[in-house]
């Protein structure tokens, strides 16, 4: 995984392939967001989703999932007003990390080897300090996963590659999750998973009979039903939205 571009305007993050191993619920994901927390060393950290991306000046950063220690002060909702309207600038161009240092100067967060590659925000508006991850997901919805600490956080490139990469899995989970609650579709039973990954494996309907041990015509059912539970309009439709929503990859 590489950052490439230039850090003062259009920067990119190239992911490698994700693949999703399927949440439960929100809080599984959690502990994880907690871990990335931990292994940068800092105390808070909220995600919050890009709404209303498909009404032109409606755009607004909403929280959906937060751990928000108050000895860091402030929070989500006024990361948002400080620096939300930036930030959703920053989404349309680049996805490089931003920092941000706190109002009294102490509490920095320092990038020394991997400078080049995220956006300092000047303004010193809250009272702690923190660091910035974009997320884009284009379809799949959009955000930012943001920690934060009333302490110096020393950050090297690795950690914030890592930390970078981990954050947009877990943002997928999340996404993922919601996008099945909000489903009026049922759950895709084992044979219907099972069918659509041969599918998307790029089997014929014959070949994943074989696979199977099951008809040809039973095969096509499957995927017929899984096609209209995932509101697909094709096969090829429902495979990719099985691999977003993480019952394939």
């Amino acid at each position: 995984m590489t950052y490439t571009g230039d850090h003062t305007e259009k920067g990119r993050l190239e992911m490698p392939a994700v693949q999703i191993r399927n949440a439960v619920s929100r809080s599984d994901v959690f502990p994880k967001f907690l871990s990335i927390q931990k292994s940068l060393n800092t105390r808070s950290f909220a995600f919050l989703r890009v709404s209303g991306a498909s009404l032109p000046g409606k755009r607004r950063l909403e929280t959906q999932m937060e751990n928000w220690d108050p000895v860091v002060g402030g929070g989500s909702a006024a990361f948002v007003g400080a620096y939300g309207d930036q930030l959703l600038q920053h989404l349309d161009v680049s996805i490089l990390p931003m920092v941000w240092n706190a109002q009294d100067g102490e509490g920095l967060a320092d990038v020394y080897d991997f400078a080049p590659f995220v956006i300092q925000l000047k303004q010193r508006l809250l009272p702690n300090s923190g660091i910035a991850f974009p997320v884009r997901l284009g379809a799949v919805g959009n955000g930012v996963v943001i920690f934060a600490s009333n302490l110096e956080i020393d950050l090297s490139g690795e950690a914030i590659l890592d930390a970078h990469g981990r954050c947009c899995k877990l943002v997928m989970e999340v996404l993922a999750l919601e996008e099945r609650r909000l489903s009026p579709s049922d759950a895709l039973s084992d044979r219907e998973i099972a069918c659509l990954q041969l599918a998307g494996d790029g089997r014929i309907s014959e070949e994943i009979a074989e696979k199977l041990g099951l008809s040809v015509h039973t095969v096509n059912a499957y995927l017929g039903s899984a096609t209209i539970k995932l509101d697909s309009v094709n096969r090829i439709q429902a495979i990719a939205k099985a691999i977003r929503l993480g019952y394939i990859h």
